[in-house]
């Protein structure tokens, strides 16, 4: 009797994501034109505990989609501005010494940082050094920051939703590797077609203000991600995941031979975790109980991008790392 309640919870759950989904889709198309496939990837990676990172040149609207996400999820939201003098402790937080007023007595009293919140904003996030981007990686492991020896946990839900320009732009530093594995998604950002920026130049030059609806809170947002977490998946999906994720990796003895000659570094067992969280998400969001290979296939660019390494070989010949992927895809039998 409870197993069947249980069930029935869980479709009404299921069916109330999936309205959620669709009001935040509508909200945001009050602000954003097109980039439909992106705002998919955002909350896919939303319902699965994933961060993620917006890749585009300056003046695609990542910011500008982001703090529209932020606004119509009702979650505690802060911006941190990555610039090359920002510190570690302007993200985490520091402790200043307190004096008691009536006992003299000083003690350190901790003063946390922006990274205390719900949804973080690290716009451009690739203009401040390693040092300082790599204060964030406990936060978006572990979710919680620890500061002289003292661990301080973050508010659930946490996310972590950067941007960043291109590397080949100037004033730029390279992410670390161990920073950009930490991010689920890896979205890029195409100029908008030829309708669209007419429609984008006549909303933004103009007196229109769109007036957007909280659609969703922390209790039922945790709720959901509960649920992706729960929607089983057949063993032949998560072998299909794992297997193409392994022909990524040179050093494998059943790698194609041109991910040998042009792959340094494939994609590790947190890649194919975030293929199937990402697959049980979509599937969801589409109305199924059970994702399916072809969920796995649709992710595979975003989840992979940034965990692919290419070497010089590949970068003379022209190969790119989505190049690499599609070519997996379409002449490796897996």
């Amino acid at each position: 009797m409870n197993i069947d309640n249980s069930k029935d919870n869980d479709v009404v759950l299921a069916n109330k994501l999936n309205e959620s989904v669709r009001k935040i889709k509508s909200e945001i198309a009050k602000v954003i034109i097109g980039q439909d496939e992106v705002i998919d990837h955002l909350l896919i990676s939303l319902l699965s505990r994933g961060h993620c990172l917006l890749v585009g040149v300056p003046g695609l609207a990542k910011t500008l989609l982001i703090k529209t996400l932020s606004s119509v999820i009702d979650l505690k939201f802060n911006r941190i501005q990555f610039t090359p003098d920002l510190m570690p402790s302007d993200i985490t937080g520091t402790e200043i010494i307190e004096e008691d007023p009536i006992s003299k007595k000083r003690e350190f009293r901790f003063i946390k940082g922006p990274i205390f919140s719900n949804v973080i904003l690290a716009d451009e996030i690739n203009r401040t050094p390693p040092k300082t981007q790599s204060a964030l990686l406990e936060a978006m492991q572990e979710h919680r920051v620890t500061i002289a020896g003292k661990s301080y946990q973050l508010d659930e839900p946490f996310f972590v939703l950067a941007t960043q320009n291109p590397i080949e732009q100037e004033g730029t530093y390279p992410l670390p590797e161990a920073q950009l594995d930490r991010f689920m998604f890896n979205l890029w950002l195409d100029y908008p077609s030829y309708k669209e920026e007419i429609e984008v130049v006549r909303t933004t030059t103009s007196q229109y203000s769109a007036d957007l609806k909280k659609v969703v809170n922390a209790e039922e947002l945790l709720l959901f991600q509960d649920l992706v977490k729960k929607v089983p998946v057949a063993d032949n999906v998560i072998e299909w995941a794992v297997k193409f994720v392994s022909k990524t990796r040179p050093l494998n003895s059943d790698s194609p031979k041109f991910v040998k000659d042009w792959v340094r570094w494939g994609g590790g067992p947190r890649a194919s975790q975030y293929l199937i969280l990402a697959a049980k998400a979509k599937s969801v969001i589409a109305g199924r109980y059970t994702p399916n290979i072809d969920d796995v296939k649709s992710v595979l660019v975003p989840v992979l991008r940034h965990r692919i390494i290419i070497n010089f070989n590949a970068e003379a010949e022209g190969m790119t790392t989505v190049g690499v992927i599609n070519k997996i895809l379409e002449e490796v039998n897996i």
